[in-house]
């Protein structure tokens, strides 16, 4: 029987996804919008959670839910700031570029900016007050788009 490979494994695994955090971060530190939303500090090891929330999103292991956090976390951490349409476009622009500079195969680029996308406007419309301790589990991203639940 033939199995689709997950994005993860499309994208070239949790080393492609680490060198695409790394890229990406590198990217918008540089761009004087989109870095203001790093002008009030950051975790140093922002870049290793955010690969860990990638890669278990886009069907990998599940590092992050089981020892870094939640995506409630996540969500709380990134939701409240208000609408940014500029910091957000130019966030996905960098993301865009950051996939070229990852490495990360053409053939899966379109469904990880369409991530990217997806989860820039799902931060954005949680407002603030957003309850860390809700516990929703983590979203995962498939061929398809948005995975159903029961599907994981």
């Amino acid at each position: 029987m033939h199995r689709e490979p997950t994005i993860l494994e499309a994208a070239g695994g949790p080393e492609a996804v680490l060198r695409l955090a790394r890229a990406w971060h590198e990217r918008v530190m540089a761009d004087e919008v989109v870095s203001h939303a790093f002008s009030h500090g950051f975790r140093a090891d922002h870049t290793e959670r955010l690969a860990a929330y990638l890669t278990e999103a886009w069907g990998g292991p599940t590092e992050f839910s089981d020892h870094l956090g939640s995506h409630s976390e996540v969500v709380s951490l990134h939701s409240g700031e208000g609408e940014h349409v500029e910091m957000d476009r130019r966030g996905e622009a960098c993301f865009a570029e950051a996939l070229v500079d990852a490495g990360i195969p053409a053939e899966v680029q379109p469904v990880l900016r369409d991530y990217w996308h997806w989860a820039t406007v799902l931060m954005a419309g949680h407002p603030t007050g957003h309850d860390p301790s809700s516990n929703e589990p983590l979203p995962h991203w498939g061929w398809d788009g948005l995975q159903p639940t029961s599907a994981r």
